[in-house]
């Protein structure tokens, strides 16, 4: 991921049930396919967290809030994201973080 400043950082945060990471993989896979080609979505990774044994996270990249905004506010959003939404990581305040790129080098 490259983006330019003023870019948004989108970060989901997973914990599995021990012996689902195969399915966390497959339904972030399935979710990049559908969302392949949605304006303003540069990319985005499925994380291991190498601290945290058990924890996943998705970071998507976005060309600007606004961008990412309009397609949260679609009526595809929650269908399409639901196959992650049981591996959501209810122990956090938030299962996703926001992040403003405000340099990059």
């Amino acid at each position: 991921m490259s983006g330019a400043a003023g870019g948004v950082r989108v970060m989901l945060h997973l914990r599995p049930a021990p012996g689902e990471d195969a399915a966390v993989a497959e339904a972030y896979h399935r979710i990049s396919k559908d969302l392949d080609g949605t304006p303003g979505l540069l990319g985005n990774e499925l994380l291991r967290v190498i601290t945290d044994e058990g924890a996943y996270a998705v970071l998507s990249e976005w060309e600007s809030m606004a961008a990412f905004r309009d397609w949260e506010a679609g009526s595809a959003h929650r269908g399409t994201t639901s196959p992650l939404r049981p591996y959501q990581d209810t122990e956090r305040p938030s299962p996703f973080s926001l992040f403003e790129v405000v340099a990059t080098y």
